[in-house]
């Protein structure tokens, strides 16, 4: 055998190992297993309509779960997600049926979102309230806007041009391609470079591993936490805007329970809930996993009413295999 044919399988060697060492090459296996198997056992599941609806509905869940990722990566959570999706929504429609203009009232709510989020940050990091009590204080608060802003009524009367971000499908090779989609690859892209090529990036994984020896490094602990926490707010924002633009209504409803759907990404994906590990990569393919699964569920004819006890077992499923990969290092 040349050398040079050598070089080759033992390159091909090395590349096929590194991708099996790659966090999220299991959870591709996963995801890649539900697939073949609902291709298999159903009629509906592999056709351009459905697969086009399970990633319309996975992008604003998707982009929330990129920001609840980050909050996670530094031993924290933010439980306030699904409400202020919903109060995000809310903002921009009460804006819209003011007669704001389309760009405004979406600025509105993106700002609604961040807001709530730079809140969570500042009593986390300045008032040093454990994360799960100070998002569980906001997540409440926020749901209570949307019910008092409302009087309990849903917002109705949005202008077609802002329900056109969530329903619009862009024509490509005779395929409508819908816009939520092309919004989630845009902040998938926008997050993975964040967490992987800034220096930000690196103080957040940094906080997560160890928080006493990075404060020691000279690293603000506290501005990388209300960072994190601003950017959950402003992602969960993004996501309630795209998902009130997708329904044309925002209901004081909306979004109430997305937290666990978001959450169960961010840990199917293979984020650590002890910190310091995480791929945005890895929570893309969480979310979709999670919205095959409901889907899934439906096609096979499981009654819907079991979906929350899977999810709850998925996520527990999830955080034992993380703990289980963290002895096995260990040891």
């Amino acid at each position: 055998m040349s050398v040079k044919t050598r070089g080759i399988r033992a390159g091909g060697h090395s590349v096929w190992k590194d991708l099996v060492r790659m966090e999220e090459f299991g959870v591709f296996l996963i995801l890649f297993a539900m697939v073949a198997f609902l291709i298999l056992s159903t009629d509906t599941f592999f056709t351009s309509t459905n697969i086009f609806n399970i990633l319309r509905a996975v992008s604003w869940i998707a982009i929330a779960a990129f920001g609840q990722c980050m909050a996670i990566i530094t031993r924290g959570i933010d439980l306030s997600t699904g409400s202020v999706m919903g109060l995000s929504g809310l903002a921009s429609a009460m804006l819209l049926v003011r007669n704001v203009n389309v760009p405004v009232a979406v600025l509105g709510g993106l700002l609604t979102g961040f807001a709530v989020g730079f809140i969570n940050g500042l009593m986390i990091a300045k008032g040093k309230l454990p994360p799960f009590i100070a998002t569980m204080g906001t997540w409440l608060m926020a749901r209570g806007l949307c019910y008092g802003l409302t009087g309990g009524w849903p917002v109705r009367g949005l202008p077609q041009t802002f329900r056109d971000l969530g329903q619009y499908d862009i024509p490509v090779a005779g395929v409508g391609v819908p816009l939520p989609l092309l919004f989630m690859l845009l902040f998938f892209a926008l997050s993975a470079l964040f967490l992987r090529r800034t220096v930000w990036g690196y103080h957040i994984y940094a906080v997560g591993g160890n928080e006493t020896a990075t404060a020691l490094s000279g690293i603000n602990t506290d501005r990388v936490k209300i960072l994190v926490y601003s950017l959950s707010g402003f992602l969960a924002g993004v996501g309630g805007v795209l998902m009130t633009a997708r329904l044309g209504v925002a209901a004081p409803t909306a979004a109430d329970g997305y937290e666990l759907d978001v959450i169960a990404a961010v840990f199917v994906g293979g984020t650590s809930v002890l910190g310091g590990e995480g791929t945005i990569l890895g929570v893309l393919i969480g979310a979709v996993i999670m919205q095959v699964l409901r889907n899934g569920l439906v096609l096979t004819g499981v009654s819907a009413y079991w979906l929350q006890a899977v999810q709850g077992l998925v996520i527990v499923l999830a955080i034992m295999f993380d703990q289980l990969r963290k002895r096995r290092r260990r040891g």
